[in-house]
């Protein structure tokens, strides 16, 4: 099939790569040239404008769209839809709010124009292993974009979960347990590096749970590689970002009064993992102070 690839940055540029060796059609775009020109060398078509984008497609048209949620998503949207016609199909493999899809949708749905949301998941290695796609779409823009999905997805490792809205609302989920799943894997190994008995091997530890364990999984394998580049991760700053699914999970928890406590623990970790010195924790030591005479170290 002929598609096009906007943004290819560490997801749409390995898509666009792995939709070539596929065998399909891919026009991409992003806003530096040099990122455009890397792609065309390894078979894509390079645009040199949203515009150029639509104008190297045939109808129906399919867009699909990696940027950052938000306000680049609606950006790119009214930049292409001059270009589209009836029948077209606008695709969003971000990590947009659901209901920010539902509303897109709806919105291109008046004007002819089919919008899919297609939670995606497989990060820097989904060019070798293949993406895991939670899709949202009518059936029959699905239907259309199917071999798209199947080049991009490993073996059963796309499905239709409903219509548009529904991909994301998934993945958002989906990015919710990945911050529990973390939190728990980060609290372990701090507690076994921490150890005044022992002094452990996290990366033995790693390899050998990777093995018949029942706390195995392809995190823990990662964990495995980062502990073999470097035990006690001397390198890296524990600063941790969110890009938004964990805390619009939160919010879904607590708007359907389903108890989360572990993923919002975990968001909330995140948050603290971002003050050099957290001021609730002098409020308490001043606290302490003040009624019980306790030691506060100075700053």
């Amino acid at each position: 099939m002929r598609l096009a690839m906007i943004g290819l940055g560490r997801m749409g540029g390995n898509m666009s790569e792995r939709l070539v060796k596929g065998g399909h059609e891919v026009v991409v775009y992003a806003r530096k040239a040099e990122e455009v020109q890397r792609y065309v060398s390894k078979g894509a078509t390079g645009a040199s404008g949203l515009s150029d984008v639509t104008s190297k497609l045939k109808s129906p048209r399919i867009v699909w769209i990696m940027v950052p949620a938000g306000k680049p998503v609606e950006e790119t949207i009214a930049s292409l839809l001059p270009g589209l016609t009836k029948g077209d199909v606008i695709i969003d493999g971000g990590n947009s709010n659901y209901r920010d899809s539902m509303r897109r949708a709806a919105d291109l749905q008046a004007k002819g124009i089919h919008f899919i949301d297609s939670g995606t998941s497989g990060g820097i290695w989904g060019l070798a292993n293949g993406y895991c796609l939670m899709i949202g779409a009518s059936p029959e823009a699905f239907k259309l974009c199917e071999p798209i999905f199947k080049t991009l997805a490993p073996p059963d490792g796309y499905a239709h979960m409903g219509p548009p809205g529904s991909g994301h609302y998934v993945k958002m989920i989906h990015n919710g347990i990945e911050y529990g799943m973390l939190q728990a894997y980060a609290e372990g190994y701090e507690i076994l590096h921490a150890s005044r008995d022992f002094k452990l091997d996290l990366r033995k530890i790693a390899s050998v749970w990777n093995r018949g364990s029942v706390v195995r999984s392809w995190l823990n394998e990662l964990a495995e590689t980062a502990f073999e580049k470097d035990g006690e991760l001397r390198d890296l700053r524990g600063y941790v970002e969110d890009s938004g699914e964990g805390r619009w999970t939160v919010q879904e928890a607590i708007d359907l009064d389903v108890p989360a406590p572990v993923i919002t623990l975990s968001l909330l970790a995140r948050l603290r993992s971002r003050q050099t010195d957290s001021f609730s924790a002098k409020v308490i030591a001043a606290l302490r102070n003040e009624f019980g005479g306790h030691a506060v170290k100075k700053s």
